[in-house]
């Protein structure tokens, strides 16, 4: 079967990757990356997917997957992988903050000994503090104040 994406290393990206196989100190999954690209590599050994999944024990669809993304992403995209982008913003700001834990010092309800967290949550919603909030995100307030 044609191979749809080509392995081309330059000279310079060879060298790369022998030296993060030189390194003792090395991600397993950047080490298996490194060594799946100089086998795949069309100017250098040129193994077929099979032999590279059987030599470094993986999958063919690992292979070809690494093989895809050097072609589509670049180089060191494939050898590292994509950064991370999961950023959240805060859900309360400090006013909120502020009136949560002015909220939990203050007496319970009627019926009630102490202040749980899904009490705290439903309260804050109840006197519009905030228009929703979990439970869960009241206790990293409450834990980071406390």
């Amino acid at each position: 079967m044609q191979k749809r994406y080509i392995v081309r290393l330059t000279d310079a990206e060879r060298a790369t990757l022998t030296e993060v196989l030189k390194k003792k100190r090395v991600a397993s999954q950047t080490v298996r990356r490194a060594q799946v690209l100089l086998k795949a590599d069309a100017d250098g050994p040129k193994w077929t997917d099979v032999k590279i999944a059987e030599a470094f024990d993986c999958s063919t669809q690992t292979v070809e997957n690494i093989r895809e993304r050097l072609v589509t992403e670049g180089f060191e995209i494939t050898l590292d992988g994509k950064p991370k982008s999961r950023v959240r913003g805060k859900v309360l700001d400090g006013e909120q903050e502020a009136k949560i834990i002015a909220l939990r010092l203050g007496r319970p309800p009627k019926g009630f000994a102490n202040w749980t967290l899904r009490l705290l949550a439903e309260q804050a919603v109840m006197l519009e503090i905030v228009e929703s909030v979990s439970h869960e995100t009241i206790r990293r307030t409450l834990k980071k104040t406390g």
